[in-house]
């Protein structure tokens, strides 16, 4: 009777992966591949009352009256907001339920410093938002699966995760996690650091999505022989009048100085941890950069010269933790090994 109870669950259910992000979640659904990809925004009134979640509350940020806030739930890769990272969770997840007669079941890829408080937190929003069972994964290790490392055998893997909030890099080996470091310099900080130049340099204050922007089109390591430029607009701190400039992607490199510092820290701290066995294995393979972060140009090439190892970029360095979720559940052996703490 079980088994039957199984099978219909199976063909009526859903398996859904949720890759909960400082600046955007996105989801998987097993064997239906990437249903959305949501920013970590959620516009409340108030009243706390919810008015707008993902895509359009982020395009209500720094645009709205006085009586509405936009929130993002996440900070630092952890959650800093519960009751307003359970909204998000839940509406993705009935977003994904539909009219579906069962519940599905929900794996979530969480930071490696979230607290028993935080963990819990993620549990019951996904409860509230209609799961019936409830997995959670650290990012690190779903990425090296969605990477297509050889995370089971018994050979050393690197991956390191560049985020909106965090730096987070992990030696994995035999299904589990041997040495893992984190830094708190990442894709925001390169944000705030283009605000920064620009206020010092033009005098021109820019808000957070314009910064956005200039870091994925002129946002790179080492200057260029092929000059790119755009316009900016923004406000003239002199005049308080709008204002128009153009900048190269030549001058935004010099921004990134100290978070280059910091994803450097976190990687030679991680490799100084590492066992000799694993030490070779990486050398033999290199270290694998994945997370929004590490579509920076160029910087795999600044990765391998500093520490002399070379640097792969992951073939969907955004979307590879929701493709390790996606690996678990259409395998056996995989499902067996890490779906065994379910809440």
């Amino acid at each position: 009777m079980s088994l039957i109870i199984d099978g219909i669950l199976k063909n009526f259910s859903l398996d859904v992966g949720i890759d909960l992000g400082t600046s955007n979640t996105p989801v998987i659904v097993c064997d239906r591949g990437i249903r959305f990809r949501e920013p970590s925004y959620v516009a409340v009134d108030q009243d706390n009352k919810i008015i707008a979640v993902g895509s359009e509350a982020k395009l209500m940020s720094g645009r709205v009256p006085k009586n509405i806030r936009v929130i993002r739930p996440l900070k630092d890769g952890i959650i800093n907001n519960f009751e307003i990272a359970k909204e998000l969770i839940g509406f993705l997840i009935y977003r994904l339920r539909n009219q579906k007669l069962f519940k599905p079941r929900v794996m979530i890829g969480i930071h490696s410093d979230a607290t028993p408080v935080e963990k819990r937190a993620v549990i019951e929003a996904c409860r509230l938002g209609g799961a019936r069972s409830v997995y959670l994964i650290e990012q690190s290790l779903a990425a090296a699966l969605g990477s297509n490392l050889p995370v089971l055998e018994a050979h050393g893997s690197m991956i390191v995760d560049i985020g909106g909030g965090t730096i987070e890099a992990a030696v994995i080996s035999l299904g589990g996690i041997v040495i893992q470091n984190t830094g708190k310099m990442a894709g925001d900080e390169m944000d705030e650091a283009i605000i920064n130049f620009v206020k010092k340099k033009y005098n021109l204050l820019v808000g957070n999505r314009s910064a956005e922007e200039i870091k994925i089109y002129l946002g790179q390591v080492y200057p260029a022989e092929e000059v790119k430029k755009m316009i900016i607009k923004g406000r003239d701190l002199n005049s308080g009048l709008p204002k128009m400039l153009e900048i190269s992607n030549n001058e935004i490199c010099e921004v990134f100085e100290d978070i280059l510092k910091e994803i450097l820290r976190v990687i030679k701290f991680t490799l100084e941890a590492t066992p000799p066995e694993l030490i070779t294995d990486i050398v033999n393979s290199g270290i694998v950069l994945t997370g929004g972060g590490g579509l920076l140009k160029d910087l795999d090439r600044y990765i391998a010269k500093e520490t002399g190892v070379k640097c792969i970029l992951s073939r969907d360095p955004l979307l590879n933790v929701v493709w390790g979720m996606d690996l678990i559940f259409k395998s056996k052996k995989l499902t067996k090994i890490f779906l065994n703490n379910e809440f």
